[in-house]
């Protein structure tokens, strides 16, 4: 678990290809991975991954095909940065929203600019995945917690402060760039909550563990 509150960029330093999947190193100057072990989750620009020979500022990860596929991890190419966020601690603060790092989608940067000191940008998703995106909700992109500002049809906008642009991948995107997305993991549940299923009572089923 995540809370989208990116702590520092890291690179690609080497991509490999085993046994049709690839095996990743990845090496971060800004983040200490002393008290981290193999095993570990890391999210690396908004997808979970499994954390292998972590040595000081450097980890390897194996990435399955499906998580190539379906994320844009699969088109990252050595040298490129990407965002890092270490695990969830039961201490630490959820300055951001809960985060799986389960990639549903991508979205696509339509434009930017200027609001101020900031910036203002205006994503399209796919349509199956435009439902979840609320106006003063919350998103994941590339693994960075934001408030989505506004809402119209497949797309929607929101505002990057100067440290979100300079701390983040997120501030290098052009129009057309790819990210990706998770929506909100509690729509998520909400919407197979309301879901009709089966032919269960809901009050033998609260009362009732087994009903006859």
């Amino acid at each position: 678990m995540f809370t989208g509150i990116v702590t520092s960029k890291g690179i690609l330093q080497e991509k490999a290809t085993v046994g049709g999947d690839s095996r990743m190193v990845f090496r971060c100057e800004d983040l200490s991975l002393e008290s981290s072990r193999t095993g570990d989750s890391i999210c690396v620009s908004g997808a979970c991954l499994t954390m292998l020979n972590p040595t000081g500022r450097q980890f390897s990860a194996d990435v399955s095909q499906e998580t190539l596929t379906l994320t844009t991890l699969g088109g990252l190419q050595e040298s490129q940065p990407v965002n890092l966020e270490l695990a969830l601690r039961a201490e630490d603060r959820l300055g951001g929203h809960l985060v799986t790092g389960h990639v549903d989608g991508l979205a696509t940067l339509l434009s930017r600019r200027p609001d101020g000191r900031a910036e203002r940008l205006e994503f399209e998703v796919p349509e199956h995945l435009a439902r979840y995106v609320a106006r003063k909700g919350s998103v994941c992109l590339d693994g960075v917690s934001l408030t989505v500002n506004s809402v119209q049809g497949r797309c929607f906008s929101v505002c990057l402060i100067p440290h979100t642009l300079e701390i983040t991948t997120l501030g290098t995107l052009g129009p057309g760039d790819h990210v990706n997305l998770e929506v909100d993991l509690v729509a998520r549940y909400l919407e197979r909550l309301a879901e009709p299923f089966g032919d269960s009572n809901p009050a033998d089923l609260a009362g009732n563990p087994y009903p006859e």
